[in-house]
């Protein structure tokens, strides 16, 4: 899922496509063709033990903080299930995975396979939750698949997109009512991003040179 809106704001609509994998989105970034891309995938994996910008993500959220899981250490690519993740995870750092990133494990491996840092000057990782706390301005108070929580978001967003309510209700087949609203306000933060005027969390380098930062 991938909203793509003008690089700043100048009255153009938004497009919500589909795509498949991150290699479309990568050819994009590549040409021109986009300038800049938040993703809901860690970018930048450490040895062992938990990311600074994880740990700065769940204190900063609050009662939204269980949306933030550690990211995995860089050992634990190439599990071939949830148990085989779980020894390589304790061998490198003595804990544990949780079953949430096992699960987007081979999605983590992906990202990580065509990432560089001269990339991270136009893909950022944007957790969801942390880009609609810092675009409310305050906690949210209700979990995203929630009426409620939904009700909240589409407020924070209106403001950036005042399209946002009739183009995240015709959306592409497959995907939720919340994937669209994750994928506003990662396009938010791109944008953000390009105008030099975001929040960073974390921001120290693993052992390929990428940054392990989020952005919002």
């Amino acid at each position: 899922m991938v909203v793509k809106v003008p690089a700043v704001s100048d009255g153009g609509g938004a497009a919500v496509e589909c795509v498949a994998d991150l290699r479309s989105v990568i050819a994009d970034l590549d040409s021109g063709r986009l300038a800049a891309a938040g993703i809901d995938v860690p970018i930048g994996l450490p040895p062992s033990g938990p990311r600074q910008c994880d740990v700065e993500a769940r204190r900063l959220i609050g009662p939204r903080r269980s949306s933030v899981f550690p990211a995995p250490a860089r050992g634990v690519l190439g599990a071939t299930n949830y148990t085989d993740a779980l020894e390589r995870s304790r061998t490198v750092s003595g804990k544990g995975i949780s079953k949430q990133a096992f699960n987007i494990l081979v999605k983590i491996a992906s990202v990580d396979a065509v990432m560089s840092p001269e990339r991270q000057r136009h893909l950022v990782e944007a957790h969801p939750e942390v880009c609609f706390r810092i675009l409310a301005r305050g906690p949210l108070s209700y979990g995203k698949r929630t009426p409620e929580g939904r009700a909240e978001r589409l407020k924070a967003l209106r403001g950036p997109f005042p399209d946002v309510d009739n183009v995240s209700v015709d959306r592409p087949p497959g995907t939720g009512p919340d994937d669209v609203l994750d994928a506003f306000v990662a396009a938010w933060t791109a944008r953000r991003w390009l105008a030099n005027d975001f929040v960073r969390l974390g921001g120290d380098l693993d052992e390929r040179g990428l940054r392990m930062e989020m952005i919002a």
